[in-house]
Formats: structure tokens, sequence, C-alpha cells
């Protein structure tokens, strides 16, 4: 380490080289090529586990050490690697008094979500005064994508340049640097707005979306317009399917890292055990290139309890290990990320059933990013598991309104549901499950929901063929397993238990 600080005197802090290193005090066998043993490997992994400029050991060498006399020594706990099988008790060293991190803030500079840019759309009117009706059009959908938490959008003040411009897609990508291109012609007659628009891959050249749509002038100038609404949220969903698509077809290596996140998230929340095990080999390669990241920590840790609630595991302890040490990896490296506070709570009440905690997770997340819709939506999970109807409707609808156009909105709209049953508002409840499950119909805590709802709302023919199609899902399914499972204790419990149970779901 030393050596490396003395290489980056006179380099600019950007161009900074840092070491990972790993210690590891056993024995090993070696000849004139190599150094061999099981150890070996596990020294290499443990290396891994550093962040840039760290030095991390194991217990082994640890007790060999004298704290604060030989090192600064920091007890990380039990940690997990890759391909080992039992957790490995490990320890940050370095100088005392000194913490050799690479600064905080450098590995956010990464940003794992492409880049698209909307070019103004041309106008093809003779009419006055619609000169500026694409560049408006333009502001409108980079104002919509802005606010989605998946893609990163170029400002309209870099894009405008393009506008009535033959440049090629190409030219975008190396000036704009991005991954996708949106551009279009409208057409406006009286009141009556036309527009053809298309998205291109700009790695691939294709054409990924393209749709003619229809509308009215006056709603470009209306926040609620629900044209700009369908063309950005067909936008969306055209990006995680393309990206889901290249996942597939091409080595992990090979791809963007937000290609890797894209369709990791996505297939996480697909029924199929193949997608659901592609989507942690994602993760976890893109750990091993973006260690510094929060993100892919944060989502390998929702994958764990993803895992559990499908119930495609038994054993919630170690998963809840498993979680809470890649929450805790995701905060070490910034502890800022209101995502990786959201997720942390998210383990706390599913796996942990410390609901306190939980809280607390939230309520950090929300003062950090007031607009933090996934922190919103598991409040209001939250607030269910305490018998909070009320709160725990509002916060989600809260969360509803904030992610309008969310990938994910099948899983926003099935926790919502849950929450409208704590408020009593059973129809409510039966309008969001139906709504979750037209975007996904494997996904079993929906099912559930929708039983419930229905069988307390008295439409048991309703319910009992919910239930039946839950079985279809999970056929070991029980109400003993369910109460295993959920956070939510006391009357509210025995409330749900007791209106799956006369859906006929089995004891």
């Amino acid at each position: 380490l030393e050596l490396s600080r003395a290489g980056n005197q006179d380099r600019a802090a950007e161009q900074h080289l840092h070491l990972r290193i790993g210690a590891h005090l056993a024995g090993f066998v070696s000849d004139q090529h190599d150094i061999y043993g099981t150890d070996v490997n596990l020294t290499a992994r443990i290396a891994g586990l550093a962040g840039p400029g760290e030095f991390v050991i194991t217990a082994a060498l640890q007790d060999r050490l004298a704290p604060n006399l030989d090192a600064d020594v920091e007890d990380l706990g039990d940690c997990y690697l890759k391909h080992v099988a039992e957790p490995v008790r490990m320890y940050r060293v370095g100088p005392p008094g000194h913490r050799p991190v690479i600064p905080q803030g450098q590995a956010a500079q990464l940003d794992l979500r492409p880049t698209i840019a909307i070019i103004p759309f041309a106008m093809r009117s003779s009419e006055p005064g619609q000169e500026l009706l694409g560049e408006a059009l333009a502001d409108d959908v980079i104002a919509a994508l802005s606010r989605t938490s998946e893609l990163h959008v170029i400002s309209r003040l870099s894009t405008t340049f393009f506008r009535d411009r033959v440049d090629s897609v190409e030219d975008i990508k190396v000036h704009l640097g991005a991954s996708y291109v949106l551009s279009g012609v409208c057409r406006a007659s009286g009141a009556a707005l036309s527009l053809f628009v298309e998205l291109i891959d700009t790695k691939t050249r294709h054409i990924v979306w393209a749709d003619s749509l229809k509308g009215q002038v006056n709603g470009v100038f209306s926040a609620d317009d629900e044209l700009i609404a369908r063309m950005v949220g067909a936008i969306s969903a055209a990006v995680m399917h393309n990206e889901v698509g290249r996942a597939y077809r091409h080595a992990l290596p090979t791809l963007e890292g937000y290609t890797l996140l894209l369709s990791a998230v996505a297939l996480m929340h697909r029924n199929s055990p193949a997608d659901f095990k592609r989507s942690r080999e994602m993760l976890e390669h893109l750990v091993e290139r973006s260690r510094r990241h929060p993100s892919p920590h944060a989502w390998l840790a929702t994958w764990h309890v993803l895992l559990v609630q499908q119930g495609w595991s038994t054993d919630q302890e170690s998963e809840a290990r498993l979680a809470m040490d890649c929450t805790r990896r995701a905060l070490e490296n910034d502890p800022t990320s209101s995502l990786a506070l959201t997720v942390q709570g998210f383990v706390l009440t599913n796996l942990m059933k410390d609901l306190e905690g939980a809280a607390s997770c939230y309520e950090a997340a929300l003062h950090i990013n007031p607009n933090e819709s996934l922190a919103w939506l598991l409040t209001g999970t939250l607030n269910a598991f305490r018998g909070k109807g009320e709160d725990a409707l509002d916060a989600s609808e809260r969360a509803l309104r904030l992610s309008p156009l969310d990938p994910l909105r099948y899983f926003y709209d099935s926790l919502a549901a849950s929450a409208a049953i704590t408020a009593g508002k059973y129809e409510r409840a039966i309008e969001l499950a139906k709504r979750s499950l037209k975007a996904n119909r494997t996904h079993t805590s929906t099912y559930r929901a929708l039983a419930i709802a229905q069988s307390l709302s008295d439409q048991m023919d309703d319910a009992r063929d919910t239930v039946r199609r839950l079985l279809e899902l999970e056929p070991s399914f029980t109400v003993t397993q369910f109460l295993a499972r959920t956070p939510a204790r006391g009357a509210l419990a025995s409330t749900v238990a007791d209106a799956l149970l006369r859906a006929g779901l089995p004891a």
C-alpha cells in the first residue's frame, strides 16, 4: 500500500491506481510454476472482497496482529464469498489512524443507467405559431423520463443542436454519449396532433420501438397529457425489453453495466427459476466489475428476499444473513444511497421481522431522497404490517403517483393492494391486484393479496379460484407457511390467515 501511495503522488486524483489486497494464513503446495491449494483460492476471493486501496484479512491472520499497534483493525463480521460454502470472518486493516479507502464519490461517478437523447421533433405544419411545438413535446418527454430511475436523460440544451440536421446515429452517439436516441416528426392540424416517433439503439443502430400517436395540441402543455404518458411508458418498456434480449444473446463480460443491472432487475421479477438464477449471475458479475457501486449490492440483497417470498428457499435465516451482508457493502460504498437504505429496510421487514429497524431505514432513505418511490411503497407495506391501514394506503398511493411509468409497476400495484386490504378498502385492493396480475401473472404474493381481499369482501367463489391459481404456482403453500413468512402479527395476522383458510388454502 505504501508503494501504491508513492506511485500515486504525482498523478491527478482521477488517475490514481489503487490496489486490492487480501491475506490469509494457511499452508499451500508449490512448484516451479505456481502455488496450489484450497486456501490459495480462498485468498484470491478475499482480495476480491477488498475495495480499491483496502487490505482485508481473515481471522487466522488477525490473531497474529496487535490491534492499534501493528494496524488499525475493523471487524467486518462473517462475509460470504463467491463459491465458498460457509461464511468467513473478515477484518479490514490499515495503518493506525488511517483507513486506506478510495475517496467516496468516485464510485458514484459510474452511472449504471443507459443514456437517452431526445432530439426535438421536426415540425411538418404550415400553420403559424406551431414552429416550437416539436421542442415543447421533447421538453415534456424529457421531463417525464427524468422522473424514472432507470434512465439517464440528456438535457435538451445538448440535444437541440441536432434538430432538423442529418447527423447519423453514430454522430449523436459520439457527441452525446447516448445509448438510445428518440426522434420523430409531428404534424398539427387545428387542435389535432399526430406524431411519428422511433427509438434507436445506438450500439446496433436498430429501431427498437416505433409508433404513430395521436393527441391534442393543447395537451402538449398539460402536465397530465395522455400522449406523453403513453410514449414514455412505451420507451421505458422498450429499453428494458431490448436490454434483457441483449443480455441473453451475449456473454456477461461483453455487456455494459447498465445492461447487466436492468436485465437482472427484470429477470428477478419473473417466476422462472432459470431467469431468477440468471439474474443472480448478472448481479454477481456486476459486483465483481463495479465493486464500489452500491446499486448491484442492493439489488442482490433484494434477490435474496424475493427468493424466500417466491417459496424457493426455506432457509430464511441464511438468506437474511446474505441479504444483510449485501446491504452492508452497499452502504459502506455509499452511506447516502437511498436505494441501499430502502433495500436494507426491505430485508429487515421481510426476513428479520425487525419493523422498528426497517422504519429507521425508510425514514433515512426519504430524508435523503423524498421522491424515492420504493421507500414510500415499502413504508406503506410496513404500516400495513403494523395495522396502520390509512397510513399504509396513503404511503402506497404516493409511491404509485411517483412511479406511474415504472417497468416494475406490477410490484408497486401488488404491495399497494396489501396496504389497501389493511385499510379495509377491499375493492381498491382487488383493482390493484388484478392490475398487477395483468402485468405479471406469475407473482405469487399478488395472488395471496387478491384472495385475501376477495375473501374479506365475501366474494368466495372468486377467492377460491384465486387460491387454486396460487397453488398451481406454489403447490406446497399453506397457511402455516404464510404465517411463518409474513411480518404481520396479532389480530391482523389472524384475520388474513382466516381469510385464506376460508378461500381454500390448506392449513
